[in-house]
């Protein structure tokens, strides 16, 4: 049990190099910005490991497809802001949401360019988005900007240091699985108290 991350790792890695692997990317990008809630660094940062030559390539991959999931998540508030609603509530999205709506009032749209590093999952700026009614084309600009700038950070730091850190991320990968799963159970009981 305590090594689940590192078989997961393993795993990832050895599908990172599958033919399809680019289509899963995209597919996880996608979703990611609009409704599902894993990150598609999971399969980027392994992606560009196993094939660094191509880790620019699988970073655009990823920016493209989490721009155009960021526009279904625009959608989604703009149109299905009811429907959306008891589901932030359900799953403890509630108070970003209502964080993030404060800061696009503060900033606007520039605060998307900060929203693809901030650890308030993407969707909640993209229906945040939609819900107010940001403009769309500074939205998909900025949004593209703020998911590349993440997305190019990460391949190039995993392509640049792939060899010389793949050891330390394989040795301490349970630590920090385990690590992020506390934090992330942590931010979820201190958000519903």
């Amino acid at each position: 049990m305590m090594a689940l991350f590192g078989r997961l790792y393993d795993w990832t890695l050895r599908g990172s190099a599958h033919p399809r692997a680019p289509w899963f990317l995209a597919l996880l990008s996608f979703a990611e910005s609009s409704f599902f809630p894993i990150p598609p660094d999971v399969m980027l940062a392994p992606m560009s490991l196993a094939r660094p030559h191509r880790a620019l390539h699988f970073a655009l991959l990823a920016t493209i497809a989490s721009t155009v999931g960021g526009l279904a998540g625009y959608a989604i508030g703009h149109y299905a802001m009811e429907v959306v609603t008891p589901i932030f509530h359900d799953l403890g999205y509630w108070h970003s949401y209502l964080k993030v709506k404060s800061w696009f009032a503060e900033w606007g749209f520039w605060i998307v360019f900060v929203a693809g590093f901030s650890p308030i999952p993407y969707k909640v700026f993209t229906i945040t988005a939609g819900a107010l009614g940001v403009a769309l084309l500074p939205f998909t600009l900025a949004s593209a900007i703020g998911r590349g700038g993440r997305f190019f950070l990460v391949a190039l730091l995993v392509a640049w240091g792939g060899p010389r850190i793949e050891p330390l991320l394989r040795r301490y990968i349970d630590g920090i699985g385990w690590a992020t799963v506390a934090v992330v159970v942590g931010l979820v009981i201190y958000l519903r108290v």
